[in-house]
């Protein structure tokens, strides 16, 4: 009997903010996150979390701000659990009424 490991991957996506000990991959701009939404994805590795700021700041010219992350992954169907960490109060806004829409975990 063969037994994988399973390492539930958790992504924390800012620009300034320092990654938590408990997250794996700390993503700075919009495409980079894409990037490795999909290697995850595409290894069958499991996203358990991906906590999200709003304005991308200095890394907006990759991608634009992080809420087209969400946008993304309404366009391919991906549900994620997602955490939104953002201090941007109508960005944070229009962040959950995607994830609302979508029927996504949004974790407080």
């Amino acid at each position: 009997m063969k037994i994988k490991e399973v390492l539930l991957m958790k992504i924390w996506v800012d620009d300034v903010r320092p990654m938590p000990k408990d997250f794996n991959i700390h993503c700075y701009s919009v495409n980079e996150t894409i990037d490795i939404i999909q290697s995850l994805i595409n290894r069958g590795e499991t996203i358990e979390l991906i906590s999200i700021d709003h304005d991308a700041g200095d890394f907006r010219y990759d991608g634009g701000d992080y809420i087209k992350i969400l946008d993304w992954l309404e366009e391919k169907s991906i549900s994620i659990p997602i955490r939104i960490h953002s201090g941007n109060i109508v960005g944070r806004q229009n962040m959950e009424r995607i994830i609302k829409h979508n029927g996504w975990t949004l974790i407080s």
